[in-house]
C-alpha cells in the first residue's frame, strides 16, 4: 500500500519516533537501576523529555480549552491521567500513555485525510486557467473571468473549465471523475459538454453557456464542501454522549482516587494504589474511538459513493438512505428516455384519400402518417416532432436513401391553427385535417373509438371523417429493469412510479420496468400528495426515496425523506432540491448507493457497540484493581485503532 503523508503528518511521525526512542532509553535506565538510591529526579527528568516531545500539543490544547471554559475533552483526560502517573512515580507508563495516544491520533488523522481525499478529489477537476478567444487572439485567464457566450479553447489532455457547446472540433471526453463512467463520450460540433471532464485527443472550441459560479463543477464542489456539515442522528448522539460522559468519568476518577483511601484508611501505598486505578480509569474512559470513528465512517461512505459517480450532499442523507424501504420514481426522464417515438399507427376502416401530389398509392398507415406530419409541420410540441421524424424516416431505406416519397413540402400546407390543449387544425392539399386529442375531435363533432392505447394518442380526422390514430410512446432507459431488481436485492420492499401519462401507457412502462405500483394521470401537486401518503405508511426508521429529474419534481424531492436527482439531464431546480445526485443518470447506481449506506451504518453501529462494551469492561476491571496501565492503553488507543481500521474498509475500492 502506498502511504503518502502530509508535511504536518511527517513532523508528527518524527516526534513520535523521538518520543519512542526516549521511552526505550527510559525503560533501559529504569531496569538497570539508574534511578535507585534517591535519584528519582533523574528518572523524572528522563521521562519529561520524551513526554513533552510527544505530548506538549495535548497539554497546550487542554490548557487553552480550560481557559475558554471547555474543560472536559480527551486532551484533558490524557493530561490528567499522565500527570497522575507522574505523581505516583509511574514515569514509563505516563510516557507510554501519551506516546500511544499520539500514535492513535496520527493514525486517525491519516485515515480522515484519506477519507476526505476520496471526496475532495473532485477539487482537482477545476483547472486554474481557461484559454479564451478575444479579438482574434487567445488569452489565458481565470475561469471565473470568462463570460457566457465567449469561445474557449480546450486542448488535448486539458480539463474543460466551463459548461458550454462545442462549436468546432471533435474529441472523446473522459467523464469518469464526475460520473464514475469509464467509457469516454464522443463530442463534436453541436454537442453540450460540462466542466470538470477531461478532453481527449482533439482540440475543441466551446461556446460557454454558464459562468463559472453556475457551472457543473462549481456546483459540485460547493456541495462536496458542505457534505459533512449536516450531522446524522448517530453523530448527534455521540456528540451529546461525549459531552455528558466526559465530565461524569472525570468526577468518577476523582472519587475513585480519594474516597476509598478516606473510607477504608491505610497508608501511602493505599493512596498510590487507588490513584493508579483512577489514572487507569481516566485513560480508558477517553471517548476517542466514538468521537473519531463515527464521522470517519460517514466520510468513508460518502467517498465510496462519490467514486461510483453519486454525490451525497450530507452524511444525514446517507443515514436516511440506509433505512429506505420505498423508492418512488418519476417516469419521464428517470425511468424513460424522454424521447417520444411513433410506436403504432392505426388507420380507420375506411381508406384515407391520397394527396393529389402523391399519385402513387401508399399503404394506409403511410397515408395517415403523412397527413398528420403535414398538419403538425410547424408545431414545436415534442409529440409533433416525433410524428414528423417518423414520417421522414418512413421515406428512407435502411441505407438512408429516400424511397417512398419526398420530404415535407411547405407549398402543400395551407392555413394552420394550433389549439392549446387540443391539437392542430390545418389545410393539407385543400383538405381540412385535424390532429390532436379526444377533446379536439369532440369539438368538431367527430366520433373516435373508445379503445385505449398504451401511449400518447394523436387522433387524426380528414374532411370531417375519422382517419385513424397514431400512438407515441416513450422508451425505457437501458438498465431500468436491472435497477429495480437490484433495489429489491438491496432490501427495498416497494417500488412506485408516478406519471402524468394515461393509465395504459403508464402500466406498459411499469410492466417493462418491473415496478410494483403505478399512479397515472397526475399533476405535480398530486405527486406531492401521493408521496406524503406513502411516507405516512412507513413504520419505525423506514424511509422513502424519490427519484426525479424535472422542475416539477423539485417539490416532491424536497418532501421525500431522500431526494435523488439526475445530474446530467436533471433541471437545476431538481438538482438543488435533491439530497443525492446521480452524476451520469444511471438509476442502477441507486441500489449500489443503498448498499454503501447500509454498510456504512453497519460499520458505525459495530464500532459504537464494540467501543462502549470494551470500555465498560475495562472501567470495571480498573476499579476492581484487575487492569493495569497497558490494558487501559488498549482500551483507549487499541480500540480507537481497531474502530478506525473497521471504518477504513469503506475506503477500499473493492468494497465501494
Amino acid at each position: 500500500m502506498n502511504i503518502q503523508l502530509t508535511r504536518k503528518q511527517k513532523k508528527w511521525l518524527g516526534r513520535i519516533v523521538l518520543g519512542a526512542i526516549g521511552f526505550v532509553v527510559l525503560e533501559i535506565l529504569e531496569h538497570t537501576g539508574a534511578f535507585d538510591g534517591g535519584r528519582w529526579w533523574l528518572g523524572l527528568l528522563c521521562a519529561l523529555v520524551p513526554y513533552l516531545i510527544v505530548g506538549w500539543d495535548v497539554i497546550r490544547k487542554s490548557i487553552r480549552n480550560i481557559l475558554h471554559g471547555d474543560v472536559f475533552d480527551e486532551n484533558f483526560l490524557m493530561m490528567a491521567a499522565t500527570f497522575g502517573a507522574f505523581g505516583i512515580g509511574e514515569y514509563p507508563e505516563a510516557v507510554a500513555v501519551m506516546l500511544l495516544y499520539q500514535i492513535g491520533e496520527l493514525f486517525q488523522n491519516y485515515a480522515t485525510g484519506r477519507s476526505r481525499d476520496s471526496i475532495s478529489q473532485l477539487m482537482s477537476l477545476v483547472p486554474e486557467t481557461a484559454i479564451v478567444e478575444r479579438d482574434s487572439r487567445t488569452e489565458e485567464v481565470d475561469p471565473d473571468e470568462v463570460e457566457v457566450g465567449e469561445i474557449i479553447i480546450v486542448r488535448p489532455g486539458e480539463k474543460i473549465p466551463l459548461d458550454g457547446e462545442v462549436v468546432e472540433g471533435e474529441s472523446l471526453i473522459d467523464t469518469s471523475a464526475l460520473t464514475g463512467e469509464s467509457v469516454p463520450r464522443a463530442a463534436r460540433a453541436g454537442d453540450s459538454v460540462i466542466s470538470g471532464c477531461v478532453n481527449g485527443k482533439g482540440t475543441l472550441k466551446i461556446r460557454t453557456s454558464r459562468c463559472y459560479e453556475d457551472s457543473t463543477v462549481s456546483k459540485i464542489l460547493e456541495l462536496v464542501e458542505n457534505a459533512t456539515d449536516k450531522k446524522t442522528h448517530v453523530e448527534n448522539f455521540v456528540t451529546r454522549f461525549a459531552r455528558v460522559y466526559t465530565p461524569i468519568v472525570t468526577v468518577s476518577a476523582l472519587i475513585i482516587a480519594v474516597a476509598p483511601p478516606l473510607v477504608l484508611g491505610g497508608g501511602g501505598q493505599t493512596w498510590i494504589d487507588w490513584i493508579r486505578r483512577a489514572c487507569i480509569f481516566l485513560v480508558v474512559s477517553c471517548p476517542c474511538a466514538l468521537v473519531i470513528s463515527v464521522p470517519l465512517g460517514f466520510f468513508g461512505g460518502i467517498g465510496a459513493a462519490s467514486r461510483t459517480g453519486v454525490l451525497v450532499k450530507g452524511s444525514n442523507f446517507l443515514e436516511s438512505l440506509a433505512y429506505v424501504k420505498t423508492v418512488v420514481f418519476d417516469k419521464t426522464g428517470t425511468l424513460t428516455k424522454g424521447e417520444f417515438r411513433v410506436t403504432a399507427i392505426h388507420p380507420a376502416d375506411h381508406p384515407v384519400a391520397q394527396p393529389a401530389a402523391q399519385p402513387a398509392i401508399q399503404p394506409a398507415e403511410q397515408a395517415l402518417l403523412e397527413i398528420a406530419a403535414y398538419a403538425e409541420m410547424y408545431s414545436t410540441h415534442p409529440v409533433a416532432e416525433s410524428i414528423r421524424t417518423a414520417y421522414e424516416e418512413s421515406l428512407q431505406d435502411p441505407e438512408g436513401a429516400v424511397t417512398g416519397g419526398s420530404s415535407l413540402d411547405a407549398s402543400r400546407l395551407g392555413k394552420t391553427e394550433e389549439i392549446a390543449g387540443h391539437g392542430v387544425a390545418a389545410e393539407v392539399d385543400g383538405r381540412q385535417v385535424l390532429a390532436g386529442n379526444k377533446k379536439l375531435m369532440r369539438k368538431y363533432g367527430i366520433d373516435v373509438p373508445e379503445e385505449e392505447y398504451a401511449g400518447t394518442v394523436v387522433y387524426v380526422a380528414c374532411d370531417g371523417a375519422y382517419a385513424g390514430a397514431i400512438v407515441i410512446s416513450d422508451t425505457l432507459k437501458e438498465g431500468v429493469p436491472e435497477a429495480v431488481s437490484s433495489l429489491r436485492s438491496a432490501g427495498v420492499r416497494r417500488t412506485v412510479m408516478l406519471t402524468g401519462d394515461n393509465e395504459p401507457a403508464a402500466n406498459q412502462i411499469a410492466r417493462e420496468a418491473g415496478v410494483d405500483q403505478v399512479h397515472a394521470q397526475l399533476l405535480p401537486a398530486d405527486k406531492v400528495e401521493i408521496v406524503e401518503k406513502l411516507i405516512k405508511e412507513q413504520t419505525g426508521k423506514d424511509t422513502l426515496a424519490f427519484v426525479g429529474d424535472g422542475i416539477n419534481d423539485a417539490p416532491v424531492l424536497m418532501r421525500s425523506d431522500v431526494g435523488i436527482a439526475m445530474g446530467l439531464i436533471g433541471s437545476d431546480a431538481a438538482i438543488e432540491a435533491a439530497d443525492i445526485v446521480l452524476m451520469d443518470d444511471d438509476v442502477r447506481k441507486i441500489a449500489k448507493t443503498v448498499q454503501i449506506a447500509r454498510k456504512t451504518m453497519g460499520i458505525i453501529h459495530v464500532n459504537i457497540i464494540f467501543a462502549i462494551a470494551v470500555k465498560i469492561l475495562i472501567l470495571i476491571l480498573s476499579v476492581l484493581g484487575y487492569a493495569n496501565m497497558w490494558i487501559a492503553i488498549f482500551g483507549d488507543v487499541g480500540v480507537l485503532i481497531l474502530c478506525i481500521l473497521n471504518a477504513m474498509r469503506l475506503l477500499r475500492p473493492q468494497d465501494s
